[in-house]
């Protein structure tokens, strides 16, 4: 049964299951996202609007908020150890993805869409959880990148995919394979995952009293602004690029597998560098991201200084994810609750950055108002991290 290995050098490198962490992660993220490719396919198969049919994503989101934490906190009044709590959770995954696929009216399809948040939350915070026990704490960062790299490329690959897919064969058949790859996810990870043994600090008392820390909360602001500032600006690129920038709807699949290449890319090397300059990374980040939206909404008009910025963007917005779970990290001993929060801080970011660019436009600023609310944010998590740069770098 691996340990914190002391002398391996094996340890020096990413465990081979943390990839499966990674994959159960893509999963989650491509199930979360994927009504947005499947909107208009929705919207008619259960007699609702368009509108109604983006609550669907808001639901999944509310889940992950709310739940994720609940049902974390559950698992560790019952003393379930982190391998079996995130077996559970996929098979309530599972179980939520199946009731999605076979949902013959929107409520049913809502509560589904409810329960995979709920699960989704408590998987990301389990997976981190699980991934920072087995490896050693200088390449944490390095194998968390891992884990999220899966949230990195469900945009890219699983929700287009999912689009073609229904495109095909008809929405189910997306829902369907979401069912397919979480029994994948489950059971390679019931194989492939070392078990875990039972740990004082496993407990719910343990975990509860880790949240009185302020310099975790602290962690988790800055992790809310990064996320909110990128989403307030990613929420509405659509129709920044094609009503201001000027491109044609054709072109926006390219610029958004461009934006999901840098993800990814930013994702890895921040995973590189988020151990040993957790701080330094973080303030770099949100420097660049800052002036990067900034840029984006003076020169919204100009298709090749947009293109730039919007790609800088995707490289330090939610690919500093490594460097917020790294100093997640420091502030507290990793645990179940204490990532599942992170994770809620973090939907929570986004929904509140989603929210301010829209209330922007909505109060008249104009198509390029949530650019400058990103920046507004992201300025404001640059200022967050100042009181403790000097002790945690």
């Amino acid at each position: 049964m691996p340990r914190a290995c002391d002398s391996d050098p094996a340890c020096r490198s990413v465990p081979g299951w943390v990839f499966l962490l990674g994959a159960a992660i893509f999963v989650v993220t491509t199930a979360e996202f994927i009504v947005a490719g499947l909107m208009p396919t929705l919207a008619a198969a259960f007699s609702v609007t368009v509108p109604e049919t983006g609550f669907l994503i808001a639901l999944f989101a509310l889940g992950m908020t709310l739940g994720g934490p609940i049902v974390t906190a559950l698992l560790l009044a019952l003393g379930v150890p982190n391998r079996p709590a995130l077996l559970w959770l996929l098979g309530l995954f599972l179980a939520a993805s199946t009731l999605a696929a076979l949902a013959t009216d929107y409520p049913v399809l809502a509560l589904a869409r409810t329960l995979q948040g709920v699960a989704s939350a408590g998987c990301f915070g389990v997976a981190i959880t699980l991934c920072a026990a087995h490896v050693r704490p200088e390449i944490r960062g390095r194998a968390v990148s891992v884990v999220l790299a899966g949230l990195m490329i469900a945009p890219v690959m699983g929700v287009p995919g999912a689009a073609l897919i229904s495109q095909a064969f008809g929405w189910r058949a997306s829902f369907w394979g979401i069912v397919a790859l979480a029994a994948l996810a489950l059971a390679a990870i019931g194989v492939g995952v070392p078990r875990t043994e039972r740990q004082a600090g496993a407990s719910l008392a343990a975990n509860l009293g880790a949240l009185r820390s302020g310099r975790l909360w602290a962690a988790y602001a800055t992790s809310g602004l990064i996320i909110g500032a990128t989403f307030a600006a990613f929420s509405y690129v659509t129709a920044i690029m094609t009503e201001v920038g000027g491109f044609s709807p054709s072109a926006i699949p390219l610029l958004l597998a461009g934006y999901g290449v840098a993800n990814v890319v930013g994702n890895l090397v921040v995973g590189r560098l988020a151990d040993r300059y957790t701080i330094p990374v973080l303030g770099g980040g949100l420097a660049i991201l800052a002036t990067a939206l900034a840029t984006f909404a003076a020169f919204a008009g100009n298709p090749v200084i947009s293109t730039a910025a919007f790609l800088a963007v995707g490289l330090v917005g939610v690919s500093l994810n490594p460097a917020m779970v790294a100093r997640v990290m420091r502030a507290a001993e990793p645990s179940p609750l204490v990532n599942s929060f992170h994770t809620s801080v973090i939907t929570g970011g986004l929904a509140f950055g989603t929210w301010a660019g829209g209330a922007a436009i909505d109060l008249g600023l104009g198509l390029t108002a949530p650019l400058w609310v990103g920046a507004g944010l992201a300025v404001l998590g640059l200022l967050s991290l100042a009181p403790r740069r000097a002790r945690l770098t």
